[in-house]
């Protein structure tokens, strides 16, 4: 039974390095198009004409080239490179391709990158051949350095990896499946990975343990270690392989993508990927606690008061508010090391999709440089989110309950807002602490982003986490 998913290789996802025969497609703006077609053969220009071709971002048009081969126009804003470029590969048959422009400005990695992000299919269960039968593969342009290569090939294996994990089924991808994975990740990098589980988990890690010891596969805490220099970053993932609601039982309709709750433990592996392919100079260090919320004996009950690894006992308001009583004792853990920068990534609340839908993720920060240079990182990565506040006057509803903190306190309002003051109660308020609530699902498909399980955020802290290494 197929438990780990492997990273894909980059060639996999059409991106390929080798110099068999391919055919061009030339990259053109809406202007440079016109100026293309004054001085294209009448053959071309009839060929145009005759097929209604609009210039319009993110088409293309097949031409017949000498020896009968042919070539294609893509036409490109450069403005939207990442997704025009999902939608040129779409649009084009398949075969192998090479990248042609006059204009030096093209960003040749992005484009790349949209590429990539286009040929991923989740095929585990359908046998090997099926993905690669309509694969647009890419060379990778000469003229990019390594470091891009390693850039590129990281982020387009690394959300690839994170989809995998999301559309794994929860049978398989249950909190051993998810260990397996980030051991075979793991092992790739030569990275360390310590898993606490049984006696040690529930002496250590209480609330970790309370969650997921109603499930027949037992929860653990994975703590995988990469990098010896550089700043500090902790990855924290939300890791609830699969989410019932526990006695508090989710409607069956809710719970049908609930193996999906393990999306910010996806998240963070996936990032983690990227950030070791590409050598970024950082001590990383990657928490995921996981766990199925299931339905047993030994569920937890509403009202039940759980202890803590920060020794803070909460009151259970909701057993159906699981995944934030998980995170509390992984973000616990990290703080004892003082990194100098700890994210966590989680599927954690319906009100951050009220507030938001599902395709806009919510940040939260306790430092406002911080988050300003995560947005600012995810307008470049084209890869949005969009801050909530940690707004002070909502503590009181965590503190009415018979223990001093309620894990979701009284008010049925605001949720996504008290479910990140939660988890600050455990980060601190002086922490360079940021809070990230993801649906991590595209409900629908587009080009670059199929229906299904889905990296939102990661290539946007990608490229924060590249900056501090850089600093």
């Amino acid at each position: 039974m197929m438990s780990s998913f492997p990273l894909t290789d980059p060639s996999r996802l059409g991106l390929v390095t080798d110099d068999a025969p391919s055919r061009t497609l030339r990259l053109l703006t809406a202007d440079s198009f016109d100026d293309w077609l004054k001085t294209a053969s009448a053959e071309a220009r009839a060929l145009v004409e005759a097929s209604s071709f609009a210039a319009k971002s993110g088409r293309a048009i097949l031409l017949p080239g000498e020896g009968g081969s042919a070539h294609a126009i893509g036409i490109f804003d450069i403005n939207a490179p990442l997704w025009d470029a999902a939608r040129l590969a779409a649009a084009l048959p398949a075969g192998r391709w090479q990248l042609a422009t006059d204009d030096e400005a093209m960003p040749l990695e992005t484009i790349c990158l949209g590429w990539a992000l286009s040929q991923y299919r989740f095929t585990a269960y359908r046998g090997d051949d099926e993905a690669g039968d309509n694969l647009r593969q890419l060379m990778i342009p000469a003229g990019l350095d390594e470091a891009a290569r390693q850039r590129l090939c990281g982020l387009a294996t690394g959300v690839a990896f994170c989809r995998d994990l999301i559309n794994a089924p929860p049978n398989h991808m249950n909190p051993a499946g998810l260990e397996e994975s980030a051991r075979d990740l793991a092992s790739r990098f030569d990275a360390s990975v310590e898993v606490t589980a049984g006696a040690a988990l529930a002496t250590g890690f209480p609330a970790i343990n309370t969650v997921g010891r109603a499930a027949e596969i037992a929860p653990r805490l994975i703590d995988m270690r990469w990098g010896d220099s550089g700043p500090a970053i902790t990855l924290i993932g939300k890791g609830i392989t699969f989410d019932s609601g526990g006695l508090d039982l989710k409607p069956s309709k809710a719970m049908e993508l609930m193996k999906k709750d393990m999306g910010g433990a996806a998240t963070v592996l996936g990032l983690a990927a990227a950030l070791m392919a590409a050598g970024t100079r950082i001590r990383l260090r990657v928490l995921v606690p996981a766990a199925e919320n299931a339905v047993s004996s030994q569920s937890m009950r509403p009202l039940d008061v759980i202890d803590t690894r920060a020794g803070i006992p909460v009151e259970v308001g909701n057993t159906d508010a699981e995944g934030r009583l998980v995170l509390a004792d992984a973000i616990d853990l990290a703080c004892d090391e003082t990194p100098d920068f700890m994210i966590d990534f989680a599927t954690l609340t319906g009100a951050a999709r009220v507030a938001l839908g599902t395709e806009l993720p919510a940040l939260f920060c306790n430092h406002d440089d911080t988050a300003d240079d995560i947005l600012a990182a995810a307008g470049e990565a084209d890869d949005p989110l969009w801050r909530l506040p940690l707004f002070e006057p909502y503590e009181r509803h965590l503190d009415g309950g018979h223990v001093a903190l309620s894990s979701t306190g009284a008010s049925g309002y605001g949720g996504a807002i008290t479910a990140a003051l939660f988890l600050r109660r455990f980060a601190g308020k002086q922490t360079n602490w940021a809070h990230i609530d993801v649906m991590a699902w595209n409900l629908g498909g587009r080009p670059g982003r199929p229906k299904g399980g889905e990296a939102m955020g990661l290539r946007a802290l990608f490229r924060y986490i590249e900056g501090l290494a850089k600093a």
